[in-house]
């Protein structure tokens, strides 16, 4: 395993983490707590990973007590990435929520002062590596008073380094713009980027490379909700409580004709290799978080990192792909959040 540094911090971590979403949600299949701490423990044994991303709101806090849990005694060992941004203590919200739909965000100081201590106390720990507010939207980027906030829990050592997470879906491109244009000394972004999902996360990473000198990313559905791994068929059926049963079935068939096109990277590893070497071929990229959930997948993702590079040639054979859709016509991708610069809002210089 290779390891990767967040800028202007002590921290260091796995080009290849594990997210615990896929672990304590259950959207993804049931997986016991048991099973959970084992692959944890494995993760960092037996392939030395070292980034676990997890939320308050995975499990409403279970990522948390299974990431305390597997690694107690062992915290330096670690990188304890967290996410704060929704009210998981509405018990009543939480009772009416339905599916993945979203709970009610918060993020008035106050709050997040309050959720990073609830944080603190399931992790087991007096400090969190890596902070990201969750699933942010245009209003918190344009409210300095949350990045104040961030900046304060540093100077207090309750958090190293800060930062946003986009999603849930693919989108948010301004979002992101306007967050680097602003505050310039944000450490990462978590952000959708993967080889047939190209976009807007390139179009993120240019805004950082011009304005937040120290911001590095960490990259999430880096194989495109599993399209990437290699082994989809237009006859794969997902199951009853895998979320990518509902989607249209358009997804499926067009993603199974782009990934057809790119069986020039196997010839020297497995497909979702070749999609993680495709991410670190970036600079920018700190760690990939493949959706790892069984053990097949924990080896290959793992082994990715000290594979040899993908060649120039490679990359640009997959840029040209790019600029065709990789062959297939298909409807506009629908994305999410603010896709075009709101003239009205334009950027205002940091004041830090």
């Amino acid at each position: 395993m290779k390891y990767r540094a967040f800028p202007g911090t002590s921290i260091r971590v796995s080009e290849v983490g594990l997210g615990l979403w896929t672990l304590s949600t259950g959207w993804w299949g049931d997986v016991t707590d048991e099973q959970a701490i084992d692959m944890m423990r494995r993760s960092l044994d037996d392939h030395g990973i070292t980034f676990f991303d997890a939320a308050d709101a995975y499990g409403n806090g279970r990522s948390e007590r299974q990431l305390a849990q597997a690694f107690r005694g062992r915290r330096s060992d670690v990188v304890y990435a967290t996410k704060i941004g929704y009210d998981i203590y509405d018990e009543e919200a939480a009772k009416t929520r339905r599916g993945q739909s979203e709970l009610p965000q918060r993020l008035e100081p106050k709050f997040m002062r309050f959720a990073v201590d609830k944080c603190l106390e399931r992790l087991g720990t007096d400090y969190i590596d890596v902070l990201q507010l969750h699933n942010i939207k245009m209003p918190h980027v344009r409210t300095p008073e949350i990045w104040e906030t961030m900046r304060e829990l540093v100077r207090e050592g309750k958090i190293l380094a800060w930062g946003a997470a986009f999603g849930p879906a693919i989108g948010w491109l301004y979002e992101a713009v306007e967050l680097v244009e602003r505050e310039r000394d944000i450490n990462t972004i978590q952000m959708i980027w993967n080889i047939i999902e190209q976009h807007p996360g390139t179009a993120m990473l240019e805004a950082a490379r011009a304005h937040a000198p120290n911001c590095v990313f960490n990259v999430r559905v880096t194989h495109a909700s599993g399209m990437l791994e290699g082994k989809y068929t237009e006859d794969t059926v997902f199951p009853e409580n895998d979320h990518r049963r509902h989607r249209p079935r358009s997804w499926l068939v067009n993603g199974v004709k782009k990934v057809r096109t790119l069986d020039f990277l196997t010839k020297r590893m497995t497909l979702g290799q070749a999609a993680l070497k495709w991410l670190l071929a970036e600079p920018r990229v700190v760690t990939t978080l493949p959706n790892i959930y069984n053990d097949e997948q924990l080896d290959e993702f793992a082994a990715a990192s000290d594979l040899g590079d993908l060649t120039s040639e490679e990359m640009q054979r997959i840029a040209k792909l790019n600029e065709t859709n990789f062959g297939v016509e298909e409807e506009p991708m629908s994305y999410k959040g603010t896709m075009q610069r709101e003239e009205a809002q334009q950027p205002v210089e940091a004041a830090h």
